[in-house]
């Protein structure tokens, strides 16, 4: 038996979708960060953000496979990311998190996941 379970594996294919559904619902409707989104659909958002997380988590590499090398902050620098946009991104994933049916200290340990990230990518002041 594995000693050590990853983040994805803890999490399970089904929550994932659970949050990214209940995050993409909210970041659609954002006055703050929505408008980034308005240009692509949102199957096609959700379908990138779930094999980038699932990768990113601890899980099979899906965002290699069906688009290639993440290079997150190149794919997200047409895109104007402000701090304000972030700390929105940020505030609508602690809320999406929220709302699963999971352990508190798990969590903690996925939003702690997301903020150095965030911060990467923002490339507009």
């Amino acid at each position: 038996m594995k000693e050590h379970q990853t983040l994805y594996e803890l999490l399970g294919d089904q929550r994932l979708l659970q949050l990214l559904n209940t995050f993409y619902n909210k970041a659609f409707s954002s006055p703050v960060i929505g408008p980034l989104f308005n240009h692509t659909q949102k199957e096609v958002i959700l379908d990138k953000q779930y094999c980038f997380l699932t990768q990113f988590l601890g899980g099979p590499p899906r965002y290699n496979e069906k688009y290639g090398v993440p290079r997150m902050r190149a794919r997200h620098l047409p895109h104007a990311i402000t701090p304000e946009g972030r700390d929105e991104w940020l505030r609508i994933m602690k809320e999406s998190i929220e709302t699963l049916d999971w352990d508190p200290q798990l969590k903690t340990a996925l939003y702690n996941c997301f903020p150095q990230v965030a911060n990467h990518m923002v490339n507009t002041v």
